[in-house]
């Protein structure tokens, strides 16, 4: 008969290595002792109803959704830094060194934070808008038949201040032309359903009407020039925005959950790839123009980006490319100059702000209003 190996220098059993995990989740083999705790698997579970298929554990599910989640927020922004060094310098290594030698870290996050904050925001706001939707789908279908998508994994992740700070960094640096656009995502990304404004029909449709005609009575005189200047896409952004978000909360149907969001994964990632483009071409640097010249002779317009200055040259990244070492001795004036992407395309305003500027923008513009272009910025390089 054989007896339980004992501990050396006391007479309590030594219990079975943790290692030995049994055979069902949940259930304790026979001689098991009580005191012991059962080791949970660390691997995927077999689903027994479906042979071959393998069932992961709902809290593995959600580590592995915020991990890729944040290593997405986290490393995208990385990326795109690094990739913006590289544009700018042209794809000239010795360039690119200068820059990275010369760009701090910290100046660099925040160059991007300035000039990329509507991507960000942007993905985002999708993410969560999308995410919601198909969550709350996911949750009307049979538990067990598929995988929750992608989107919907990261939205139940993702705590309720991210997606609020979210909105609120679209809300300021988005152009006021697209703000409308959060209406119907932030309604999608909270599900924010109708019936919550009041429990009886009749004064819930008297609410979303009140609320409608605010909003048309608050861009009354923006509908009104758009319409005179026949800005038909202005019309469609301020206007489809609001009726869309009285309908877009609440579950779809089952059939089309898995196929929406396959496309809407695709369609995402090919929007941010499209609009990451020119934010990656942006200048890390602003561009100046600097004008060079010995005392009392002939004088030069330098035009790029200043890299960096110390008591004997001033390094300038040339805008055709290039790179001028300017003696400090020689350099008579410089002034700094908007990109063509800062110039208005519309004559539209609301309530005393242009359309094409942000919240932040537009308050800026009025603490320090647009001076006017120096002649040396209108001159080509």
């Amino acid at each position: 008969m054989s007896t339980a190996p004992t501990a050396i220098g006391g007479d309590s059993p030594v219990p079975p290595p943790r290692a030995a995990v049994p055979p069902d989740a949940g259930a304790v083999p026979a001689g098991w002792p009580a005191a012991v705790p059962v080791a949970e698997p660390a691997e995927p579970i077999a689903d027994r109803a479906e042979p071959g298929r393998v069932r992961w554990d709902p809290a593995e599910r959600r580590a592995r959704a915020s991990q890729s989640f944040w290593t997405a927020v986290v490393g995208v922004p990385a990326i795109f830094s690094v990739l913006r060094l590289g544009v700018e310098a042209g794809g000239e290594l010795q360039t690119t060194l200068l820059l990275v030698a010369n760009v701090g870290p910290v100046n660099l996050l925040a160059g991007f934070l300035t000039t990329a904050a509507r991507l960000l925001s942007t993905g985002l706001v999708a993410v969560f808008a999308l995410g919601a939707v198909l969550a709350v789908s996911a949750d009307r279908l049979p538990p067990g038949t598929r995988r929750r998508p992608l989107f919907a994994r990261w939205a139940d992740v993702t705590p309720a201040w991210v997606v609020l700070a979210s909105f609120l960094l679209a809300l300021l640096t988005w152009p006021l032309l697209y703000l409308p656009l959060l209406l119907p995502a932030f309604v999608a990304a909270f599900q924010l359903r109708p019936e919550r404004l009041h429990e009886r029909h009749l004064p819930r449709v008297l609410l979303i009407v009140a609320l409608l005609a605010g909003y048309g009575w608050l861009l009354l005189p923006t509908l009104r020039d758009a319409t005179a200047q026949r800005e038909w896409l202005v019309l469609a952004l301020v206007v489809v925005p609001p009726l869309l978000a009285v309908f877009i909360a609440g579950p779809l149907p089952g059939m089309v959950i898995r196929p929406l969001a396959t496309v809407t994964e695709v369609a995402v990632l090919a929007m941010l790839v499209w609009a990451a483009v020119p934010v990656i071409s942006t200048p890390v640097l602003p561009l100046t123009v600097t004008t060079v010249g010995a005392p009392g002779g002939p004088t030069e317009d330098v035009r790029g980006h200043v890299i960096t200055t110390d008591d004997v040259n001033m390094v300038i990244l040339q805008e055709r490319g290039g790179v001028r070492y300017v003696p400090v001795d020689l350099v008579r004036a410089q002034v700094l100059c908007p990109s063509e992407e800062e110039l208005p395309r519309h004559r539209l305003r609301i309530h005393d702000f242009h359309v094409e500027d942000s919240l932040l923008e537009g308050m800026g513009r009025r603490v320090r209003p647009v001076h006017r272009i120096d002649a040396a910025c209108r001159a080509p390089g």
